[in-house]
């Protein structure tokens, strides 16, 4: 396991899976939400998005953290091992709500843009990723299916779909 890309919905637990990962095998982190958004949520064209991650995956060995479809070509080819956080929808809305109400309570930067959670986008707008993790769990959970039957051929494909899966996974990591 030497290029890792980590994937699942929204609030699955992508980034602490790899940040952890990382740590343990001395890998680098590649955050491909970073590379995405831009200032005030704004993101980047296509062209300059897949240049940044070329660039970042190009060499040495790292963890990427997303399944952007704009570059999982670019990801996926590159990688030796996929990881699929499927947690239950109860368990991801539980924990995306606490990471998203500390994070708008923080003012936390995200990702070094200056864009931060806030209250009124969580809960009172259509751009809610609350609301957006209730309406693609189902479809994310139907379509990265496919996508690991389709494109993980040559890969090691992991699947966890539990806190104990994921904590026995790194426990043998």
């Amino acid at each position: 396991m030497k290029r890792v890309v980590v994937f699942g919905t929204t609030g699955s637990g992508k980034s602490w899976l790899a940040e952890k990962l990382a740590a343990e095998r001395g890998l680098r982190v590649v955050e491909l939400d970073a590379l995405y958004w831009g200032k005030d949520w704004e993101p980047a064209p296509l062209e300059l998005f897949r240049h940044r991650v070329e660039c970042e995956i190009s060499e040495g060995e790292w963890v990427v953290v997303g399944i952007y479809g704009q570059v999982r070509d670019l990801t996926w080819r590159a990688a030796d091992t996929l990881i699929w956080l499927d947690l239950p929808l109860p368990l991801v809305m539980w924990r995306l709500f606490w990471r998203t109400l500390r994070r708008a309570w923080t003012k936390e930067d995200l990702w070094g843009t200056g864009n931060r959670e806030s209250f009124v986008r969580t809960f009172f707008s259509r751009n809610s990723i609350l609301l957006w993790a209730l309406k693609t769990h189902a479809k994310n959970r139907k379509r990265f299916s496919v996508e690991c039957a389709n494109y993980g051929a040559g890969r090691q494909v992991i699947r966890l779909q539990s806190p104990r899966e994921i904590d026995r996974f790194l426990a043998a990591a």
